[in-house]
């Protein structure tokens, strides 16, 4: 018997954003396995069922009441306006602390922007890395010193509890859950049929001086689709530059602004990427995944995968194998916020 899809409920407070209640949805429903199954259910629950107002100028209706958090696999909270005492004094009211106590334990938990101050108010957060949106950070940790808050990043995974920063940062967190539970190979998939980049790092900065590039500035988006046609290459800095004829200096002040991260670190990551789906869907070797993937040497690859992934490659491909690549959550071990850069990603 084929197992059920992982079960991801979303929790619909009064005065939420449209856009990021919909981010589980589009993400989670995107997930498929290889004979095309979906890989998770996605449902909504409220307060209680019926109307539940947003920020904008409609109400959505809501079918389930809190007891279906009981059945979750994962609750996601996405962000509010209307918090209540859990924004402005750090507790929960006894309606929405009655809804939580439905949870049972080992579920994980993740919230999306000020989602985070429901999860912090009830507890969950206490003693563990954090973020929400950066203009509420400071705010946020006034109220709740006992979370150690990370203002400056985009998601945060401690395991069974996950947070992410504003809007944006949704996607790239559920993107991150795709594919830890499944792997890399699905959670691209999933970022295609979106739309989306398939993996922005936890440990991005939230605030890019230019998140949109000016129109009559030249962009790095060239030098960053050349690196990627030679992952498995050595790769200078002075030969990006040269794809957008701008000084090593220029450039570099230019990548950082629009990716939030230095080079190295983004050709880092992206070899990082491109050896979790060597390891998960071939047999080559260390020494071939780790030539593939632009780390040279199979010392390289376990040093870098080991600080991304937290394990090392041939423990990610044991597990993923496994699991069959659809182990539910937590089958392949939560990832720090970004991978370590070695002064050598780039001559």
């Amino acid at each position: 018997m084929e197992p059920s899809p992982h079960r991801v409920v979303v929790l619909a407070l009064a005065g939420l954003l449209p856009f990021e209640l919909g981010i589980p949805h589009r993400i989670f429903g995107r997930a498929e396995d290889g004979a095309g199954r979906p890989l998770y259910e996605i449902l909504t629950c409220g307060l209680a069922p019926g109307p539940v107002p947003t920020d904008a100028d409609f109400d959505i209706h809501v079918a389930h009441g809190p007891e279906l958090l009981a059945t979750a696999d994962t609750v996601v909270v996405p962000a509010s306006y209307e918090l209540g005492p859990a924004h402005e004094e750090g507790r929960l009211t006894e309606e929405l602390a009655a809804a939580l106590a439905h949870i049972r334990p080992g579920t994980r938990l993740v919230s999306i922007c000020t989602g985070g101050y429901v999860l912090a108010a009830a507890g969950y957060l206490d003693g563990r890395r954090a973020t929400t949106h950066w203009a509420s950070a400071a705010h946020f940790q006034r109220l709740f010193p006992a979370v150690r808050v990370d203002p400056d990043v985009l998601y945060t995974d401690d395991g069974d509890v996950l947070t992410s920063a504003g809007v944006a940062a949704g996607i790239d967190l559920c993107l991150h859950i795709v594919r830890r539970d499944h792997g890399a190979a699905v959670a691209n998939d999933a970022a295609r049929r979106t739309v989306v980049p398939p993996h922005r790092e936890g440990g991005q900065a939230q605030f890019i001086e230019r998140p949109m590039p000016e129109p009559q500035l030249a962009t790095t988006t060239a030098a960053r689709a050349w690196v990627l046609d030679r992952l498995h290459e050595p790769l200078r800095l002075t030969d990006m530059a040269r794809q957008e004829a701008m000084s090593v200096r220029t450039f570099t002040r230019r990548f950082r602004e629009e990716a939030g991260i230095s080079p190295g670190q983004w050709i880092t990551g992206r070899r990082v990427e491109r050896a979790r789906e060597l390891l998960e869907q071939t047999e080559l070797s260390m020494e071939q995944v780790a030539r593939e993937s632009g780390f040279g040497t199979a010392q390289s690859l376990r040093k870098h995968v080991q600080a991304a992934l937290g394990v090392s490659p041939t423990a990610y491909r044991r597990t993923f194998r496994a699991t069959g690549g659809a182990g539910g959550s937590g089958a392949i071990p939560p990832s720090p916020d970004g991978p370590s850069v070695d002064a050598g990603s780039l001559h």
